[in-house]
């Protein structure tokens, strides 16, 4: 066989075995190939098994608690959290009436801790209003996730292998761009592992505080000032009087001119009207005698 027809085999199962690629491997890897599941399956199987003596649970709580001290209570639960290795993902608090308060926390803890928080809050409290708790098993999707991550990863394996043997520029390009989709999809399955092992490490525990008791205010001394107020009020007043005289005085000398017409017409009044009288009087007596 002479060198041309050589290198014209060697061509013709380079892309035999890249069709093979594109039409198998890479159809696997964009709609999960059935002979790569079966081929899977058993190993599958056997991680389910172990999966199933170490359940994955994301565990989520919710408490409502009322303590008698709300700034206390939140600092022990800080304090708490910190112990356990945990920490905390958000903090509000408010007042009523501008004295009671209230507020909620949110806390991240490491599942081995979950139960050991959730019975320290307890004991901090007086009362447990409601305590909720829920768990989401994600112990098959993980094994999934798993299998599919090595699926993928013996077709990124083998695309990178005829890669390097690949001498056209066709060739390269389709294999680049199967390679492309097929790291993309890795990265989304490492991406949710990586969300289940966070979620399933840590739990959430979100806690609302309540004041049971409203702080009673300490009498202001400085506010009383009782002999002050009288003094005030004394103060207030002759000087309410003194504004009235004040006012009179300056109404009956400003007004003394009209004042003085006024009074002499009344006078005159007066005296005609009582020497009228007077005349009636008198000739009532005349006529009686």
């Amino acid at each position: 066989m002479s060198q041309d027809d050589s290198e014209k085999s060697a061509d013709g199962d380079m892309n035999s075995s890249m069709e093979n690629v594109s039409e198998n491997e890479i159809g696997f890897s964009q709609e999960d190939n059935v002979g790569e599941d079966s081929k899977a399956e058993g190993q599958t199987s056997i991680e389910t098994d172990e999966a199933a003596a170490q359940r994955m649970v994301i565990y989520n709580a919710e408490m409502d608690i009322r303590v008698d001290n709300f700034e206390k209570a939140r600092n022990a639960l800080e304090q708490k959290a910190k112990a356990y290795n945990g920490y905390i993902v958000q903090s509000n608090s408010n007042r009523f009436d501008g004295e009671q308060q209230s507020g909620t926390m949110t806390f991240r803890i490491p599942q081995e801790h979950f139960n050991a928080f959730l019975n320290d809050a307890e004991g901090l409290s007086i009362q447990v209003n409601n305590r909720h708790v829920s768990g989401q098993d994600v112990t098959e999707e993980y094994v999934d996730l798993e299998s599919r991550m090595k699926s993928k990863k013996a077709v990124e394996a083998r695309l990178l292998d005829f890669m390097k043997q690949a001498q056209k520029t066709e060739d390269l390009l389709k294999i680049s761009s199967d390679l492309a989709d097929v790291q993309e999809q890795i990265e989304q399955i490492a991406g949710r592992k990586k969300f289940l092992e966070n979620q399933t490490a840590l739990s959430t525990v979100t806690i609302t505080l309540q004041e049971n008791e409203v702080p009673v205010s300490k009498i202001d001394n400085d506010s009383l000032n009782t002999w002050q107020k009288i003094k005030k009020q004394f103060a207030d007043n002759i000087n309410i009087l003194l504004a009235a005289g004040s006012g009179i005085i300056v109404f009956l000398i400003g007004n003394l001119p009209i004042l003085l017409i006024v009074a002499a017409i009344v006078a005159a009044i007066l005296y005609f009207a009582r020497k009228k009288a007077g005349q009636r009087q008198n000739n009532n007596i005349d006529s009686n005698s």
